[in-house]
């Protein structure tokens, strides 16, 4: 099973650059990038609630629970 951030989604449905969410989140451009990636971990609900406060979304537009296909 895996989380999977539609962050990268979002910002283009939004028609928002990496540089526009970065000033209006106050996160710095190569920590939302990981975001925007999915090469992190773990994310803050504070960053979390900016980053939906700025995009005019709810955290399930930005998060997708997946099953691991059994074998």
């Amino acid at each position: 099973m895996a989380i999977i951030l539609r962050l990268d989604r979002m910002m283009a449905d939004r028609k928002i650059s990496l540089n526009e969410l970065s000033e209006k989140v106050g996160i710095a451009n190569v920590n939302l990038s990981k975001i925007k990636t999915g090469k992190v971990s773990a994310i803050r609900f504070s960053t979390l609630n900016a980053i939906c406060k700025a995009l005019d979304c709810q955290p399930g537009d930005l998060l997708e629970y997946q099953k691991d296909v059994e074998e």
